[in-house]
C-alpha cells in the first residue's frame, strides 16, 4: 500500500541516465533558484520603514538612501558570487571557499549557517506568504500555523518528485510574480507622472529629520538588507545547470540580480511617495497594491495571489540549495553519507527531507511570525557572505588570474558591508539572533564528531598486512537458537543451525505464571528435536531481552575460550503485507538490537515468510 502511495505522490522511479534531462536551463533554474531571492522584495522596503517608524513619520525618507546602500551591496555580492561560480564550479559555495583560503573551521561556519539558513530561508518563505494570504482573507489569520506547515510539506513533495518537475510548476508563480510586480511599478510611475497617485511622503529628499541616527540607520539597513538572503543560492546549485554550467549558472545570476534590483528599488520609491506606512495586518506591497491599482480591484487580487504564491514557493530556493550543500558536508565527512544518497526521482531525498522537518520545528517554535525569524535569518547569510568574499580575495592573491586586483576590489567591497551588516545586526538585534551562538558551536561540535567518527571506521577498516592484523582462526562455531514455540519456523530455523554447526542450542525465555505452559514448551522441543540441548529461563519481570543477553555472555565467552565463534540465531516471521507487522509485537528487532551491543557475538535472522 506504502508502495503505491509513494508512487502516486512522488512518481516512478528514474533511472541514472536520466540524470541529464534532470539539469536547469536559464528559465526554469531561474524559477527554481531565484524565487527566494524575488520574493524577499515583499518584506524587504518593509522592514526597512518598520525600523524608520520607531523615529518617525519624516524618518521614513531614509528609506531611498538605504535601498540604495543595498542596491551597492547587492552588485558587490552578484559580481563575487559569479567568480564563485567560476572559481568553484561543484557547488558548495561559501563552504568551498571559506575551507580552502580560512581554513577547515571557517567552511564549516560558513556551511553550518548556510544550513540553518536554508531552514529559515523556507520558514520566513512560507510564513511571509501565509501573511500575504491572511491579509487577502483575515479570518484565516487564526490558522496561519497550520497553513504554513502546510505550504511546507506540498513544496517537500514537489521537490521529492525532482528536479525538473518541480521547475515546471514553479514558472508559474515566479513569472506571475515578476509580471505583476513590473507592470506595478510601470504603472504606478505612470499614475505618479499623470499626477493620478499625489505626492504623500512626510519629508523631501535630503530634509533633516530631528532625532536620526547613524545608529538607526545601520539598523534600518540590516534589517532592509533581507532582501539579499537567496543571492548565494544559484553558487550553491551549479551542478544543476545544463553544460556549460559555470556560465549558465552565471548568466542566470546576473538575470535574477538585474531584476531583484530593480524591483526593490521600484517598491522603494513608490512607498516613500506615496508615504506608506507599515500595519500590523496589511503589508507594505499590499498597500501599494492598493494605491496603485485599487482596492478590492481585479489587478490587486491577481498580486495579491501573485505575492503569496512566490512567497510560499520561495522556500524552494532552500530545497535546491540545502541537499546540494549538504551533499558536499558529507562527501566531506562532516555529515552523514546517508545526504550522498539519491532518491528514486535523482534528488537527493534525505537532505530534502531534513529540511522540511527543520523549517517545520522553526515555524512552530515561532508561531508562524516572520518579524521574529528575519533577523537570525540575515545573520545566518551574511556571516557566510563576510567569509567567501573574504576568501575569494586570498583565493586571487593565490592564482592571480586575469584582473585579479579588480576582481578582488570588488569582494573587499562586498566583504567590509557585509562584515559591518554582520557587526550591526549583533548589536542592535541580540535579542533575536543570540539563538545563532548557542546553535552554531554545537553544530561545529557535531560536525567535528561525525567527521572523528568516520576517521576512527576508516583506520580501523583499513586492510593491513602485519602479521598481527590478521585475524586467528577459529576451530568451530556455537549456534544460540532463539525460540518462543514449536512451530514450523522453529523446525525450519534448527534446520538451517545444523547446516552451520553441530554445536546448537536452543533457548526459550518464559514468565508464564502457569508452569504447565513452560513444561509444555521443553517437552514438545525435546519430543522434535532429541538431540538439540534446551534451556529455558524463567524471567520474573516479564523481560526477554535481558535474560537472553545474559545467556548468551555467557554461552560466548565458554566458547571463545575453545575456540569457537557464537552465533545467535533469530527466527522471525515476514507477513505478506508490510502493514501487518503493527499486528506483532517485535520482539526479534528489539533482541538484534541488544545482541549487536556484544562485540564476540555474530547476530543472524532467520526470515519465514508467511504465504
Amino acid at each position: 500500500m506504502w508502495r503505491y502511495l509513494k508512487r502516486l505522490i512522488i512518481g516512478k522511479p528514474l533511472k541514472s541516465t536520466d540524470e541529464g534531462g534532470q539539469s536547469l536551463n536559464k528559465f526554469k533554474g531561474l524559477a527554481l533558484l531565484s524565487s527566494d531571492a524575488l520574493s524577499s522584495v515583499a518584506y524587504g522596503t518593509e522592514q526597512i520603514t518598520a525600523v524608520l517608524l520607531t523615529l518617525s513619520v519624516a524618518a521614513l525618507v531614509y528609506q531611498i538612501w538605504i535601498a540604495a546602500l543595498v542596491l551597492v551591496l547587492l552588485f558587490a555580492i552578484t559580481l563575487s558570487y559569479q567568480q564563485i561560480i567560476y572559481a568553484y564550479p561543484s557547488g558548495g559555495g561559501a563552504y568551498l571557499v571559506a575551507s580552502e583560503n580560512w581554513g577547515r573551521t571557517a567552511g564549516l561556519v560558513a556551511g553550518g549557517s548556510l544550513l540553518v539558513d536554508y531552514m529559515l530561508t523556507v520558514a520566513v518563505s512560507t510564513t511571509s506568504g501565509t501573511e500575504a494570504i491572511v491579509s487577502a482573507i483575515p479570518g484565516l489569520y487564526n490558522y496561519r500555523v497550520l497553513i504554513s506547515c502546510l505550504i511546507v510539506v506540498f513544496i517537500m513533495l514537489l521537490n521529492l518528485r525532482g528536479m525538473r518537475e518541480s521547475a515546471s510548476i514553479l514558472t508559474v508563480p515566479v513569472y506571475l510574480f515578476i509580471l505583476m510586480i513590473f507592470i506595478m511599478i510601470i504603472w504606478g510611475g505612470y499614475n505618479i507622472l499623470t499626477g493620478q497617485i499625489t505626492y504623500h511622503a512626510a519629508s523631501a529628499v535630503g530634509a533633516p529629520v530631528q532625532g536620526m541616527t547613524l545608529l538607526l540607520f545601520f539598523k534600518a539597513f540590516s534589517s532592509g538588507s533581507s532582501s539579499l538572503t537567496g543571492v548565494e543560492a544559484i553558487s550553491n546549485s551549479v551542478p544543476n545547470f545544463k553544460k556549460p554550467k559555470e556560465k549558465m549558472a552565471s548568466h542566470t545570476l546576473a538575470i535574477m540580480a538585474i531584476i531583484l534590483g530593480v524591483f526593490f528599488g521600484g517598491i522603494t520609491l513608490l512607498s516613500y511617495y506615496m508615504g506608506i506606512q507599515p500595519n500590523a495586518h496589511v503589508t507594505v506591497l499590499s498597500q501599494i497594491g492598493a494605491g496603485v491599482f485599487g482596492h478590492g480591484g481585479f489587478m490587486f487580487y491577481v498580486l495579491q495571489l501573485s505575492t503569496a504564491m512566490i512567497l510560499a514557493v520561495a522556500a524552494n530556493t532552500g530545497f535546491s540549495a540545502f541537499p546540494i550543500l549538504a551533499y558536499n558536508l558529507a562527501r566531506d565527512k562532516f555529515l552523514p553519507h546517508a545526504y550522498l544518497d539519491k532518491g528514486d526521482r535523482l534528488g537527493y531525498s534525505n537532505g530534502i527531507i531534513s529540511l522540511a522537518i527543520g523549517a517545520l520545528i522553526l515555524i512552530i517554535m515561532f508561531k508562524g511570525e516572520t518579524n521574529l525569524l528575519v533577523p537570525l535569518y540575515s545573520i545566518g547569510v551574511f556571516i557566510p557572505f563576510t567569509l567567501s568574499q573574504s576568501g575569494m580575495i586570498i583565493h586571487w592573491r593565490k592564482h592571480r588570474e586575469g584582473a585579479w586586483v579588480f576582481k578582488a576590489t570588488i569582494n573587499f567591497i562586498g566583504a567590509l558591508i557585509s562584515a559591518i551588516l554582520v557587526f550591526f545586526l549583533l548589536v542592535l538585534h541580540f535579542v533575536n539572533v543570540w539563538p545563532y551562538f548557542i546553535v552554531m558551536p554545537l553544530l561545529i561540535l557535531l560536525f567535528y564528531r561525525i567527521n572523528e567518527h568516520y576517521r576512527k571506521v576508516s583506520t580501523q577498516l583499513e586492510v593491513s598486512h602485519e602479521a598481527e592484523a590478521i585475524p586467528e582462526s577459529f576451530s568451530g562455531a556455537t549456534v544460540v537458537v532463539l525460540i518462543s514455540d514449536v512451530t514450523t519456523m522453529t523446525t525450519n530455523a534448527i534446520a538451517y543451525a545444523k547446516s552451520i554447526s553441530d554445536d546448537i542450542i536452543a533457548m526459550h525465555v518464559s514468565f508464564d505464571s502457569n508452569p504447565k505452559r513452560e513444561e509444555k514448551v521443553g517437552n514438545d522441543f525435546k519430543k522434535a528435536f532429541p538431540e538439540i540441548r534446551f534451556v529455558n529461563i524463567h524471567s520474573s519481570y516479564r523481560s526477554i531481552v535481558n535474560p537472553t543477553l545474559r545467556f548468551c555472555d555467557v554461552i560466548a565467552k565458554r566458547a571463545e575460550h575453545e575456540g569457537n565463534t557464537t552465533t545467535v540465531l533469530v527466527p522471525q516471521f515476514v507477513p505478506k503485507h508490510h502493514w501487518q507487522q503493527i499486528l506483532h509485537n517485535q520482539s526479534g528487532l528489539r533482541l538484534r538490537a541488544a545482541l549487536n551491543s556484544r562485540q564476540n557475538i555474530i547476530v543472524s535472522t532467520y526470515n519465514y515468510h508467511l504465504e
